[in-house]
């Protein structure tokens, strides 16, 4: 291929991006909070720790029964800690699968 075809095309993709509309921050409102944590010992640890990221809905939407009990929340908590970089102490990490594990 042509060297200055590439140079050509090269400034080209160059150009076209420099006249493109540059993106603007967008300032929005977040709508009320409508769920809540169920009340319990550790409710604190919880609302500190899990709000940050998402709200009380997505623990509703978790598994329920018999076999979703303590491991299954330790395994949960561990996973937003390891996984999605969680900023959670260890001190509440213990607190919120306790809670996790009683409330829900």
């Amino acid at each position: 291929m042509d060297k200055r075809f590439l140079a050509a095309s090269a400034f080209a993709v160059l150009a076209a991006g420099a006249a493109a509309p540059r993106a603007e921050p967008v300032a929005y409102k977040a709508p009320e909070e409508t769920a809540a944590f169920r009340p319990g010992p550790g409710v604190e640890a919880a609302e500190a720790n899990c709000a940050t990221c998402h709200s009380a809905d997505y623990i509703e939407t978790q598994p329920k029964g018999a076999k979703f009990g303590h491991d299954f929340w330790q395994a949960e908590v561990t996973k937003m800690i390891k996984v999605y970089g969680a900023p959670i102490a260890e001190s509440d990490a213990g607190k919120i699968v306790d809670y996790l594990t009683a409330t829900y």
